[in-house]
């Protein structure tokens, strides 16, 4: 069965840091390309960061500068590393596993940013 498991959120006070993980078992996570969504209530999940298997990121233009992604395939976790957080990027933030063949999700972790 797999599982993606994300970690790392919290309350923080803006102009802080954390950082989320994101762990999958079940499946080879090498394969995948992988990314992190975030949705507050009454909007849309929005796609917030991407990194390819080959290492290759992308970035929503309201983190640029300020968040980054990466991964680690031999502990088959990814991560975002957010700083200089903002109330606006308030929201429960969800990962994703895909592949040409399948599509999995976390159950996500909330991030509370205060003013």
């Amino acid at each position: 069965q797999v599982q993606l498991v994300e970690s790392g959120g919290g309350l923080v006070q803006a102009g802080g840091s954390l950082r989320l993980s994101c762990v999958a078992s079940g499946r080879r996570f090498s394969i995948d390309n992988m990314s992190w969504y975030r949705q507050s209530p009454g909007r849309q999940r929005e796609l917030v960061a991407a990194i390819s298997s080959s290492g290759t990121t992308t970035y929503a233009d309201s983190v640029k500068g300020r968040f980054t992604i990466s991964r680690d395939n031999a502990k088959n976790t990814g991560y975002l590393q957010m700083n200089n957080l903002k109330p606006e990027d308030t929201a429960a933030y969800y990962c994703r596993s895909m592949s040409p063949v399948s599509d999995y999700w976390g159950q996500g972790t909330q991030v509370t940013v205060s003013s």
